[in-house]
């Protein structure tokens, strides 16, 4: 298979994939998955857990089960959001180690966007993806 999607963190920018992401990704033609924002809910319909670690693996739990559900991987992703309730420093670096570790070494283009609330009173954490499907 062709290589789909091309990683770039030019010299003229931050280096974000000494974070585990990259600035751009450049996407060769082919059929897209835009997935759901994910959070820390179980297919059960357990309550979310009241800690943000706790909450990010189970929000990564959930885009890799999606990813499963349409045979894509990591390497896959071309973009994902990140959305936090009370974004700060401390608490990006909470989850990161969650989302690094979900991207495999793909390091995919990523936005964080901090929000006053999400679908859920208990919800610190969404991850919603663009995917491009594996030929």
């Amino acid at each position: 298979m062709a290589q789909t999607l091309l990683r770039l963190n030019p010299p003229t920018l931050p280096d974000a994939g000494a974070l585990g992401y990259s600035q751009i990704s450049v996407m060769e033609p082919g059929r897209l998955a835009f997935v759901s924002g994910q959070v820390a809910w179980r297919a059960g319909g357990e309550a979310a857990p009241d800690c943000l670690g706790e909450q990010a693996r189970l929000v990564c739990a959930n885009a890799k089960a999606a990813l499963d559900a349409i045979g894509a991987a990591p390497q896959d992703i071309v973009i994902v959001r990140v959305y936090m309730t009370d974004l700060t420093p401390e608490r990006i670096g909470e989850v990161m180690p969650h989302i690094t570790a979900f991207f495999d070494g793909a390091k995919p283009s990523l936005t964080g966007v901090g929000v006053a609330a999400l679908a859920g009173p208990d919800l610190q954490m969404e991850m919603e993806m663009t995917v491009r499907l594996p030929d």
